[in-house]
């Protein structure tokens, strides 16, 4: 409990600083360090992009940046990994605080809401109306509900995912089982997968990482949704919704339905015991499709997540914003652009890694229809987009989201009472909010 404590206490510290300096970074602009070489005329304009990917990704989000550079002789960006979504974001309001933010940055997309409430993010709505090649009605609507902010455009999408169901359809035939679609049968396949020996559990039914997201899918599929409308509160506790979520969970904990991972790796963990065909099922990401593809040994498939009342997910991933402090904003705009436009843009980065297709133009091209058609698990990803709702948007999510974490650790590792700790997070959410 005391690191999520300590989290929280630093992430209102650094929202405090960014609403200090937001004044500062919309009238003083960038610094010369990142900026400020847009009327250059001795070469081409540097534009400076934060993301947040390394390993394989990273590469390929650099091999993106060498496309485009080569693409034309205007502009240069220069690509910079700064960490995971945590890491970029304590960075960015650091950077955005001292005037040495780059042009534009990926934040992860519950992120976005926290700096436009600063106005440190550029409204790219003027940009896109001016675009010969894209629109705002192009973009997938599911995937667009954290890009807005008091009427502007803010962001746009560039690695985007849900989580989804990934079967190991191997060991369902096994046990006579056919895919879940309903939370009764995910129970009920999930109990038939289990495999004991003694006491010991060899195989388990269903895993899924440790992470607010998986909890907030089921809130959503049971009719729910996190924050109120007015958000003053969350809106999953006073009416029983939240109890029937993690009621649920800890039924199919307590047979071995359910494995739930050690809280640190845990993404890494759950891939590995689905991989090893030690678990059957597996709540996780689209963007985990292709690893899994490539290193399993059974027939592998997805599924869109069991619904309870109604079919529900959330979104996740990296939207990506130009900082309203950039003094290279035509620049910046024109690398967006292509980004979400260009067939070596992020669509070849969505065809190699397994993130969603965000515009329909992208969804509708001969690569992605080919790929769909070989891979069919990346094309029930995207069909489950009918069904996205991101219902924690709120500026102070970030806050509220480290004391649902320490709800969960809470219920599923330490055995509390659901009623009572979801009571304890629900008032500690408003002290939040309000």
């Amino acid at each position: 409990m005391k690191k999520w404590l300590v989290s929280i206490f630093m992430l209102i510290s650094l929202i405090s600083i960014l609403a200090a300096c937001s004044n500062n970074n919309n009238n003083e602009g960038a610094s010369e360090e990142t900026n400020g070489n847009e009327n250059s005329n001795n070469g081409p304009v540097t534009v400076n992009f934060w993301h947040t990917m390394t390993g394989k990704n990273g590469e390929r989000i650099q091999e993106m940046v060498d496309r485009f550079n080569s693409s034309q002789a205007e502009v240069e960006v220069v690509a910079t990994y700064q960490g995971g979504y945590d890491e970029l974001t304590t960075k960015l309001q650091q950077a955005i605080a001292s005037n040495t933010a780059p042009d534009v940055a990926v934040i992860e997309r519950a992120y976005v809401e926290m700096f436009a409430e600063s106005e440190v993010l550029a409204d790219l709505s003027g940009f896109l109306e001016s675009s010969s090649v894209i629109s705002e009605e192009d973009f997938v609507e599911g995937l667009m509900g954290h890009s807005y902010f008091n009427d502007q455009l803010l962001a746009l999408p560039i690695y985007r995912s849900t989580p989804i169901l990934h079967v190991n359809k191997t060991l369902l035939e096994e046990v006579g089982s056919e895919v879940p679609t309903n939370w009764a049968e995910l129970k009920e396949v999930t109990n038939k997968l289990v495999v004991k020996n003694g006491n010991t559990i060899e195989r388990y039914g269903l895993t899924m990482p440790y992470d607010t997201w998986y909890p907030i899918a089921m809130i959503g599929q049971s009719g729910g949704q996190f924050f109120t409308d007015d958000k003053t509160s969350v809106g999953f506790v006073d009416n029983g919704i939240g109890q029937e979520v993690f009621e649920y969970l800890t039924d199919l904990q307590s047979t071995g339905a359910l494995y739930y991972p050690p809280q640190t790796d845990s993404g890494s963990i759950a891939n590995q015991m689905f991989i090893e065909g030690k678990v059957g099922l597996m709540f996780q990401s689209t963007g985990t499709i292709g690893n899994l593809q490539d290193n399993v040994d059974f027939e592998y498939v997805t599924a869109f997540l069991p619904q309870n009342d109604q079919y529900s997910t959330p979104t996740g991933g990296g939207n990506f914003a130009m900082l309203d402090g950039s003094q290279n904003k035509e620049a910046a705009w024109k690398f967006m652009e292509w980004v979400v436009s260009d067939a070596g843009g992020a669509q070849q980065y969505v065809i190699e890694t397994g993130y969603l297709p965000f515009t329909t133009k992208m969804a509708e091209s001969p690569e992605i229809q080919e790929l769909w058609a070989a891979e069919p698990n990346r094309k029930v990803a995207f069909e489950q987009l009918q069904y996205a709702e991101d219902t924690n948007k709120s500026t102070k999510w970030p806050t509220v989201m480290h004391e649902f974490f320490a709800a969960i650790e809470a219920i599923m590792y330490d055995g509390e009472d659901i009623k009572s700790t979801l009571e304890t997070f629900k008032e500690a959410a408003e002290l939040n909010l309000n």
